[in-house]
């Protein structure tokens, strides 16, 4: 096809798509495994008709379920920020930019405090030892020794609050403490 107009258009869709792409492969970057995860399972949860894209209607779906009451603009406005189909990339993209500033470290702990029943900020290192090898993306043994290793763990208590400290800020020097 040689006709003029339509080889503009197609110039001008892959440079959004390119843009798209620029965009969407730093977004993974911006993030932890954790909160990819967690990432992940919200999209799922979005996801009503686990097509593996969100439409409209997933997004109304899900704003719904929040309490929120959402305008058919408001969807369409947010649907349009997208410029594609909005897959789990995308949606990492598209969120991202309003997610930045969720605390990866209240995002660990909490997910260490879901173990911790009486929420004392420890969690026995043979309970977790267990727990990181049998669930989600299993550890081996190996992996929790290494971690073991730089943990701060007292009397077979292993302290997350500590440990989530030291995941993000580094360990204290030995004239610190």
């Amino acid at each position: 096809n040689t006709n003029m107009s339509s080889r503009k258009t197609a110039g001008r869709r892959a440079t959004t798509k390119k843009r798209a792409q620029r965009a969407t492969s730093n977004v993974f970057a911006m993030f932890d495994q954790a909160q990819i995860a967690e990432f992940k399972e919200a999209f799922n949860m979005i996801d009503q008709n686990h097509d593996g894209f969100i439409d409209k209607e997933d997004l109304h779906d899900m704003l719904a379920s929040l309490g929120k009451n959402p305008t058919d603009e408001y969807l369409e406005a947010m649907m349009n920020e997208a410029p594609g189909p909005i897959n789990f990339t995308m949606f990492l993209t598209l969120f991202g930019e309003r997610l930045q500033g969720t605390d990866p470290e209240d995002v660990i702990k909490n997910a260490f405090g879901c173990f911790d029943e009486e929420n004392t900020g420890h969690i026995n290192e043979e309970r977790l030892r267990e727990l990181l090898t049998t669930m989600g993306d299993r550890f081996t043994d190996d992996d929790v020794d290494e971690m073991y290793r730089e943990a701060p763990i007292k009397g077979s208590m292993f302290d997350y609050i500590e440990f989530t400290r030291i995941l993000k800020h580094g360990a204290k020097d030995k004239d610190e403490q």
